[in-house]
């Protein structure tokens, strides 16, 4: 859904936006208990409210970042950011290039954090051929707006996704600014239709959150449906029915 959109929007913001060129930054934290995920994730994102206020990220015409958050061996979460950066061709010249260890230091002063995380940024380079520009910024899409949790992760500790679940939930995974703030918006579902709604929200008191497999989209969406239910939790594969409290 959110690839379909960005893909469609897409030609327009290279016409707009000549000879932009994009940045795949990836900024981790250490990995937590699953069941603090929802107070990590808060702090990352006061973490990136405070990045984006910085000399850095000045240059940097738009962007679109989600949140991944894969199992750790240990059973714990490892939560990161994906973030499509738009800069101007000007930004690999001189003193406006970031290079990654000062990426590591700002990401470390933003999040506050007492040990050097790991952080990744590459440019995007096009591609040959006529439409070898759109062809790399799809790729670099696609990594970006990519699953929010692993399908294995979902099904190698059934217990461990169901407090994923109960930690995530109104918690929205994409966020845009910049020149990219309503790039994923023409025909966006209503918060009640999404899985994941904006802002820190609270859970619900007690009752059933329900999802079900969306082959399409190849994840997991909200089955509202299921909410209400009163029979036993059902574990198959078009639909996982979770309790909460």
């Amino acid at each position: 859904m959110w690839q379909a959109r960005f893909y469609q929007a897409l030609p327009g913001l290279i016409k707009a936006h000549t000879g932009a060129r994009w940045l795949f930054l990836t900024l981790t934290v250490r990995n937590c208990p699953v069941e603090d995920l929802r107070a990590t994730l808060k702090a990352m994102n006061d973490s990136w409210r405070r990045l984006v206020l910085r000399p850095e990220f000045k240059l940097v015409q738009g962007w679109i970042r989600t949140t991944e958050v894969t199992r750790g061996k240990d059973g714990s979460a490892h939560p990161h950011f994906h973030a499509l950066l738009m800069v101007p061709p000007s930004y690999f010249r001189g003193q406006s290039y970031v290079k990654q260890a000062r990426w590591v230091d700002v990401w470390q002063s933003c999040a506050r954090l007492n040990y050097a995380p790991s952080v990744d940024v590459r440019a995007v380079h096009p591609r040959k051929g006529a439409d070898g520009e759109l062809q790399a910024i799809q790729q670099a899409a696609a990594e970006t707006l990519k699953y929010a949790v692993k399908p294995a992760d979902m099904t190698t500790d059934p217990e461990w996704f169901m407090e994923l679940t109960r930690q995530v939930h109104k918690l929205r995974f994409v966020a845009t600014g910049g020149a990219l703030k309503d790039v994923l918006k023409e025909g966006q579902e209503s918060d009640e239709e999404l899985a994941l709604t904006d802002g820190d929200g609270e859970q619900d008191d007690g009752g059933r959150v329900g999802f079900n497999w969306r082959p399409a989209d190849r994840k997991y969406r909200r089955y509202r449906q299921a909410d209400a239910e009163p029979s036993a939790l059902i574990h198959d594969p078009r639909r996982i029915d979770i309790e909460d409290g």
